[in-house]
């Protein structure tokens, strides 16, 4: 008898174990699954990043985003292949650690999500009415992706 009500126990004990894990397994799927189509800046903080894009970086990078030589692009064709199915995060994290070259870590977490702003903004992806959270673990759910996806119908 002793036994039957540990397994009944047990059985109930993985059970809601196994439930938890779904339902955290889809929350995480859902946010994963956010894009840079779905609208995940304001235009007021691509302003915000054009400006500080004007003071940092177009004397490398072009006042068009458009890099030069060695220097990459940050908008167009070369920017959306180099960058496809990476995150936001990871370009984050990548300015973070290596821009501007003179004097990486210069710039700060906001000062940067607002520069991403400009270069998603410049790259025709939607503004929204949310700003972009500068925290990385944030940035990292948010893929970049060259084209946008066909609505299921």
């Amino acid at each position: 008898m002793k036994i039957k009500i540990k397994v009944n126990i047990a059985v109930v004990v993985i059970t809601g174990l196994v439930m938890i894990g779904t339902f955290y397994s889809s929350t995480g799927a859902q946010e994963a699954s956010r894009s840079v189509w779905d609208g995940v800046y304001t235009e007021e903080q691509a302003r915000r990043g054009a400006a500080i894009y004007g003071r940092e970086c177009a004397s490398c990078h072009g006042a068009d985003l458009n890099g030069a030589d060695e220097i990459p692009a940050l908008s167009g064709p070369a920017f959306l292949a180099n960058w496809n199915g990476l995150t936001v995060g990871d370009l984050s994290e990548r300015v973070r650690r290596s821009m501007p070259p003179s004097k990486p870590g210069q710039l700060n977490r906001q000062q940067i999500a607002d520069i991403l702003c400009h270069v998603l903004s410049a790259n025709g992806f939607p503004a929204d009415k949310t700003e972009l959270e500068p925290k990385t673990e944030l940035l990292k759910q948010i893929r970049i992706e060259a084209s946008k996806r066909k609505e299921k119908e």
